[in-house]
């Protein structure tokens, strides 16, 4: 049974990332909201692409007005009203100014902007009662982004303000990593839909829904292929299938050592070499992850078949496997922050301990308050609405209120 830390880097070495010549497709720029781009961007505009104004006012020559103030302010005639998106036709001379407006382009000889706020103006003229600052309120051609260089990395996510700089690059399609395919399939004779009436003896399968939907957050696309019951022919068929059509398998369900647990056998009749068989780590302990080197770069995970174990093991290994296979260069590892404990944790030292709980904004520091009821690996009741996971390593017995806790970040906060 392997420690949390070397599963984490066993599997870690044995992801693949999408290749960036072969797996990409190309989207329209409204569609490529948390897409993971796929080659870097570069632009041949300047960002600003011209100097312009910064504010509402008057575009000046900073030698007329350096000595300006309320006593003696620089009087100036202004020869030209100059909006955005309209190109200036007159050159500012000495004692000349132009109107401008935010955005608008900096006419030939200006290189100041006083504000609006800090003059007055009596018809044709305007009186400069401040002095600015040399070249204040122009924003300089290049100064944001200069053409030719790299304007965006490849492997980011693609949220809000990339689109936005796409857009502003005249980029109006781009390309992405194509979407990683997640097999999920469950097993055991005792498991049934949503919409089956229940018989004694039967379970709900809720593996399948939640990891299709974990799946899906984390930017994958889950092909679901249902319930499998304990049938070793049956078993091999669909494990032969997800293996040959996706790029993830994850089966929940007969990783133990019970009689009917029949995947690890089977995934090494199928050619696997397999690393994991357990993990040092509750809830969760049955874990298998293999893969298929004489065959394809598929990584099979054999999840525990308890809900909550399987959630919490797609937190801690699935999903960031999902991320960095699916191109992203940075910040796919789990994410983990120290926060107080509101409550006394505790735990029986041997394996690595999971708690499920919600971190809470309190007197502007967060905390990790734990879910009411009964935390064993079958209830998945109390699971709804947390987004953290507090940590207890081997050999930490207990965690007092009020002292620091590491959690695990599964949801936004």
């Amino acid at each position: 049974m392997l420690q949390v830390s070397d599963v984490e880097a066993v599997i870690s070495n044995l992801v693949q990332p999408l290749d960036p010549r072969r797996d990409i497709e190309i989207v329209d720029l409204l569609a490529a909201s948390d897409r993971i781009l796929a080659n870097p961007i570069t632009s041949q505009l300047d960002f600003p692409h011209w100097d312009n104004s910064a504010m509402d006012g008057y575009a000046v020559r900073y030698a007329d007005v350096q000595q300006a103030n309320a006593q003696q302010p620089a009087i100036l005639d202004i020869v030209e009203e100059i909006p955005a998106g309209y190109q200036p036709k007159t050159t500012i001379q000495p004692g000349q100014a132009a109107r401008i407006f935010t955005g608008a382009v900096i006419p030939t000889g200006a290189d100041t902007v006083v504000m609006q706020e800090r003059t007055s103006r009596e018809e044709n003229r305007v009186l400069i009662q401040v002095a600015p600052q040399p070249k204040e309120y122009v924003r300089h051609k290049g100064s944001y982004y200069q053409a030719g260089n790299q304007l965006l990395p490849a492997g980011i996510k693609l949220k809000a303000a990339e689109i936005a700089v796409l857009a502003a690059a005249q980029c109006p399609q781009v390309k992405v990593y194509r979407r990683p395919k997640v097999a999920i399939f469950s097993t055991g004779d005792e498991l049934v839909t949503p919409n089956t009436p229940l018989q004694p003896g039967q379970i709900v399968d809720s593996n399948n829904y939640a990891l299709a939907t974990l799946v899906k957050e984390t930017g994958a696309e889950p092909l679901l292929l249902g319930i499998v019951k304990d049938n070793p022919v049956a078993l091999q068929e669909t494990i032969a299938y997800a293996i040959a059509n996706a790029d993830i398998v994850l089966s929940s369900g007969g990783v133990s050592v019970g009689e009917y647990d029949y995947v690890d056998k089977i995934l090494e009749d199928l050619g696997a070499e397999i690393h994991i068989r357990a993990v040092e780590m509750t809830p969760g302990k049955p874990l298998t992850v293999a893969n298929f080197p004489q065959q394809n770069s598929a990584i099979y995970f054999g999840l525990p078949g308890n809900p909550v174990s399987a959630l919490v093991t797609f937190w801690r290994f699935v999903q960031p496997t999902i991320k960095k296979l699916a191109g992203l260069s940075e910040g796919w590892e789990a994410k983990f922050i120290k926060v107080r404990s509101h409550d006394e944790l505790r735990a029986n030292g041997k394996r690595e301990t999971y708690i499920w709980g919600k971190l809470n904004l309190v007197a502007d520091v967060y905390e990790f308050h734990t879910a009411g009821g009964t935390h064993n690996s079958g209830n998945l009741i109390n699971l709804a609405q947390t987004n953290a996971l507090a940590v207890l390593s081997v050999g930490q017995t207990l965690i007092t209120a009020g002292e620091e806790v590491q959690v695990l970040l599964i949801a936004a906060v």
